[in-house]
């Protein structure tokens, strides 16, 4: 557990990962027993429930032992590896390597940036949170530093706006573009519940497509077994936990997008990017949810029984990625115009499908869409996004008969399916919302804006 030291200087113990992780599947192990390793070189890949998580050495030293094994399940605070006795001429000042962060102080409860120090590279001092300033060094993950590296940013001259000043990628991406990145806030911190990537079905966030899910069966087997790790065991446990709490309900029900689909290809031209209509669909319910149907941007705290409403659109983009569903989070949503939500979108499907999302922005969401007619399909029935008490599901856009004022014509029909937590949100109040959506997205004009200054 966070805080465990270990009582062998010689002994590395698996970090805290990142908040509310306790244990994480060994992926591969980068070393061998007998290899010598320098500070901050990567030793082991191991997969949490929301992350590819690279684990730095915490010193120089040579390997003596390799504590599990590739596909175990390691828990956090038991001892990861052994390296051969100190080396006094490598460590001389050094704080031990064998300590994850420090001692918790009386209350018994880490600050924050204690409990995120194992989450980066360098180092498992608490004190330094990842690498001590007289290393001239900054806090940064692996990714973001390799990402740093590819834009030709240097990193230790960027300035971190995440947990404990820790660099993030935006940062990066800022610094390339000689902007400088919006302070992020924070996730909230839900008593009971953590509101992220809880998964919904069929997914996609961007245009380019994940791949296929396929299963290879041996040579000469009828059956192969595939066990629940990493993502997909997260993805199961919170589907079986979503629909055990939560009273799914649906309503269903078609926009008229043409006029909308003009005006997409116009801000497409005008901006010279690439948008889709996923951007109007967030900025239609970010309106409906600021303005008479607050009552679907809540969450439930079980343990407490309450709901909790919230003022901001936090929107969760479920997105498709090689190990399965991830859920990031557009923070804030509802300040934001239309232009800024696609590059949004496009910002974190990307890092969600190369594994580079900062674990904050898996957390908080307050309302999921999910774009299953990026794929095929029309209506459906999503999952809700636990804690959550709604997701709005956007089937495939066609061309079909639309009728008006006793007129008919071919137009483009968008589906639109909303699902919600019967417990919180009365039938008479989904339906509504639903129709709030559509007339949005058959109005268009005021989507450009953001729902709320």
């Amino acid at each position: 557990m966070a805080g465990k030291t270990s009582t062998d200087p010689n002994v590395f113990i698996l970090p805290d990962l990142g908040e509310g992780v306790h244990e994480a599947e060994l992926i591969a192990w980068k070393v061998k027993v007998g290899d010598r390793v320098e500070e901050h070189e990567i030793i082991a890949e191991m997969e949490t429930d929301k992350a590819l998580v690279e684990v730095p050495s915490p010193r120089a030293g040579v390997i003596k032992e390799l504590h599990g094994k590739e596909g175990e399940i390691l828990h956090v605070g038991n001892p990861l590896v052994t390296y051969e006795g100190q080396d006094a001429g490598d460590q001389q000042g050094e704080t031990s390597a064998a300590q994850a962060p420090s001692e918790p102080a009386d209350n018994g409860a880490m600050s924050e940036a204690e409990e995120d120090a194992g989450t980066v590279v360098g180092s498992v001092e608490a004190k330094a949170a990842g690498v001590t300033a007289a290393d001239g060094k900054v806090l940064a993950a692996p990714a973001v530093r390799r990402l740093a590296r590819d834009l030709g940013v240097d990193i230790n001259r960027v300035k971190g706006t995440g947990i404990g000043g820790r660099v993030t990628a935006r940062d990066v991406q800022a610094a390339a573009s000689g902007t400088s990145a919006p302070a992020v806030e924070q996730p909230s911190r839900m008593p009971a519940v953590e509101p992220a990537q809880t998964p919904a079905p069929e997914l996609k966030a961007a245009s380019k497509p994940a791949p296929m899910q396929r299963v290879s069966i041996p040579a000469g087997e009828d059956v192969t077994r595939v066990p629940f790790r990493g993502v997909r065991r997260k993805i199961a446990e919170r589907l079986r936990s979503s629909v055990d709490t939560a009273v799914h309900f649906t309503v269903m029900d078609e926009a008229d997008v043409t006029e909308l689909d003009a005006l997409r290809r116009q801000l497409a031209a005008a901006s010279g990017e690439k948008v889709s209509y996923l951007p109007f669909v967030c900025s239609a319910v970010c309106r409906a949810l600021t303005g008479s149907f607050g009552a679907l941007n809540a969450t439930v705290d079980e343990q407490a029984g309450e709901i909790v409403q919230h003022r901001s659109v936090h929107m969760g983009i479920a997105t498709d990625t090689e190990s399965g569903l991830m859920v990031p989070v557009i923070r804030d949503c509802d300040r934001m115009g239309v232009l800024e939500i696609s590059r949004q979108i496009a910002s974190i499907a990307a890092a969600s499908r190369d594994r580079s999302i900062e674990r904050e922005r898996l957390m908080g969401s307050t309302f999921t869409i999910s774009n299953v007619g990026s794929h095929a399909g029309r209506f459906a029935t999503p999952v809700i996004n636990a804690p959550e008490v709604g997701i709005l599901a956007v089937g495939r856009t066609r061309e079909g008969m639309v009728t008006r004022d006793g007129w008919f014509r071919v137009g483009k029909l968008m589906p639109l399916s909303l699902a919600c937590d019967h417990r919180v949100v009365d039938g008479a109040t989904a339906a509504l919302c639903l129709a709030e959506i559509v007339n949005l997205l058959e109005n268009p004009s005021q989507l450009l804006a953001p729902a709320r200054a």
